[in-house]
């Protein structure tokens, strides 16, 4: 079974008189334990899409299965219940509480998921050992470099056990030889078995995929799984 099967989507915004067609008529197919980076130049869609993917935003028509459940058509309850349970999220500017210490900020998906706060603890000492830096849980975001910030952030994302973790520019706002850590990280995670979706504009980042989608006025340029 596909973990992710999307028939027709597309996703229209209506500005002034003019009709954006943001992304249009995409049909895609993903498999667990992927690791797909879209591509394109600003405007290709590419964003939209991971909006899409990550349940932030709906699309205008089509259909989106994710685990065999259309959520296309979700409300915005159901919609945050999937992102909760399904998705974990990595953002360009990491997005951690800044009065929140690291292991506070890998804890925080947890809450909404009901869990008691003994195993949500252990649960976010694990994510963090995970991504090495288990000796820095007490450490305010403020506290900690560029990098480490991101490797909190995926410890996060990382902590609810998602299907998919969905990476928007990962390494923008890191210098070079910490996104090389970074990407390495990442490398590591697909090898475990978990399916990973990002989006980039550099080409160096998204050769880590193993398959690339590029994306231009909304539709899909190119897919190398069809190579």
């Amino acid at each position: 079974m596909a973990l992710i099967e999307l028939e027709q989507i597309s996703k229209h915004y209506q500005m002034g008189s003019q009709l954006v067609k943001a992304v249009h008529n995409v049909s895609l197919t993903i498999h667990h334990n992927e690791y797909i980076a879209f591509i394109g130049a600003s405007g290709s869609g590419k964003s939209t899409m991971m909006n899409i993917l990550g349940c932030l935003d709906s699309p205008t028509n089509g259909h989106y299965r994710l685990n065999d459940q259309n959520v296309a058509t979700l409300d915005e309850s159901a919609l945050a219940d999937i992102r909760n349970r399904e998705i974990g999220f990595i953002f360009q500017s990491f997005n951690l509480l800044p009065r929140a210490t690291a292991l506070q900020n890998v804890m925080q998906p947890l809450i909404y998921l009901g869990i008691p706060f003994n195993e949500r603890k252990n649960l976010a000492i694990e994510a963090l050992a995970n991504v090495q830096l288990e000796d820095r849980s007490d450490h305010l975001p403020n506290e900690l470099s560029g990098g480490q910030r991101q490797r909190v952030a995926i410890a996060r994302a990382l902590v609810t056990k998602p299907s998919i973790l969905l990476a928007d520019e990962p390494t923008g706002n890191l210098d070079s030889q910490t996104s090389v850590e970074i990407m390495r990280l990442f490398d590591q995670l697909h090898k475990d078995g978990q399916t990973i979706i990002m989006v980039t504009h550099e080409d160096d980042i998204a050769s880590h995929s193993n398959r690339q989608i590029k994306m231009k006025d909304g539709n899909i340029l190119r897919d190398s799984s069809a190579i």
